[in-house]
C-alpha cells in the first residue's frame, strides 16, 4: 500500500471513529433526559405562555421577540387580545403566536388563554415584561418538586433612562412581608403573594383545581390566586430576574406610584373590595 493511500485510511478511519463517538455521547445524552423525565415528569411537561393585551402596540413586538429566542423553546405562545384599537393584533400576526379574542378584562382574558392553551404548564407574561431565555427550563426545574404549586420571578423595573432599584426592592419584600403581615398562619405553610410583573406559572391542572383567576376581580387577581393555589401546595419567588416597564411609575412618579402600590395592597390585605381598589389604578399604555 502506497503512503498516500495509508494516510487517507487512516484519516477515514479516525473520521469513523469521532462520528461513533459523537453518536454514542448523543445516545447517552438522550439516555439521561429521558431517565430525568421519568423521574421528574415536569421536565418533559409543555410550557404554555400567555399574554394578555389591550393596545400593547408599543410594547408587544419587543415581548415576542424575546419570547421566541427562549432555549429550549415554549410549547406554544397565545396572545389573548380584549379588544385592542391600535397595532397590537397585527403585531401578532406577523408572529408565530396563537390569537385569541376575549372581553377586555385581564382576569378573563388569562382564563380565556388557559382554555385554548394545550400545555401541560401555564405561565402569564405581561406584554410589557421581557424574561431571561431558559424561562422554560428555570420552569420546569422549580415544579420539579411536588410541593410546589406556582412559582413566580423577581421583577426588576427598567425604563429607557433608569433602572427603579428601590420600587424593585420594595416588590421583591412585598411578595414576603405581605402574607406575612395579612395572612400569617398562611406565610408559615408557604404562602408567598405574586403579581403580575412576575410571571407567575403553574400546572395547568393546578390552576384548573382552584378555579383559575376570579374574573370579576379587576385588580389583584394574581394575587387572589396565590391565596387559592396555597391551599395545594407552597408558592416560591425563583431567584431569577425578569423586566417589567416603569411605564406607570414614569408618569406616576416614583413617590406617587409606591404610595399608590401600598396603599392597594394595605387595603387589598383587610378586606377592602377589589372594585374599589381599581379607582387608584389608572391604565397607563
Amino acid at each position: 500500500m502506497a503512503l498516500g493511500d495509508c494516510t487517507v485510511g487512516c484519516r477515514a478511519e479516525s473520521c469513523r471513529i469521532q462520528a461513533q463517538s459523537r453518536f454514542r455521547a448523543q445516545e447517552l445524552q438522550i439516555i439521561e433526559l429521558k431517565n430525568i423525565e421519568d423521574k421528574f415528569p415536569s421536565m418533559a411537561a409543555r410550557v404554555s405562555i400567555v399574554i394578555p393585551t389591550l393596545n400593547e402596540a408599543s410594547v408587544l413586538e419587543r415581548t415576542l421577540r424575546c419570547l421566541h429566542s427562549l432555549t429550549p423553546p415554549a410549547w406554544e405562545i397565545l396572545v389573548v387580545d380584549g379588544g385592542s384599537q391600535d397595532e397590537t393584533v397585527t403585531i401578532a400576526k406577523t408572529a408565530d403566536v396563537v390569537i385569541v379574542t376575549s372581553p377586555a378584562g385581564r382576569a378573563v382574558q388569562m382564563n380565556r388563554g388557559a382554555e385554548a392553551a394545550t400545555g401541560d404548564i401555564l405561565c402569564f407574561v405581561h406584554a410589557d415584561t421581557l424574561v431571561p431565555d431558559d424561562l422554560v427550563t428555570v420552569i420546569k426545574q422549580t415544579l420539579t418538586d411536588p410541593k410546589i404549586i406556582c412559582g413566580g420571578f423577581i421583577s426588576l423595573m427598567t425604563g429607557d433612562q433608569t433602572t427603579r432599584w428601590g420600587i424593585s426592592l420594595h416588590n421583591f419584600l412585598k411578595t414576603y412581608y405581605a402574607p406575612l403581615l395579612f395572612r400569617p398562619h398562611r406565610f408559615f405553610r408557604g404562602l408567598r403573594l405574586l403579581f403580575g410583573d412576575q410571571v407567575m406559572f403553574c400546572r395547568r391542572q393546578d390552576f384548573w383545581r382552584c378555579g383559575g383567576f376570579d374574573p370579576a376581580i379587576p385588580i389583584m387577581e394574581e394575587a387572589d390566586l396565590c391565596l387559592k393555589l396555597s391551599r395545594y401546595g407552597q408558592i416560591r419567588q425563583v431567584n431569577r430576574v425578569v423586566q417589567s416597564s416603569d411605564r406607570r411609575v414614569a408618569k406616576w412618579g416614583a413617590w406617587k406610584a409606591t404610595g399608590i402600590y401600598t396603599a392597594i395592597g394595605v387595603l387589598w390585605g383587610i378586606g377592602v373590595p377589589a372594585p374599589i381598589l381599581k379607582r387608584f389604578y389608572e391604565e397607563v399604555r
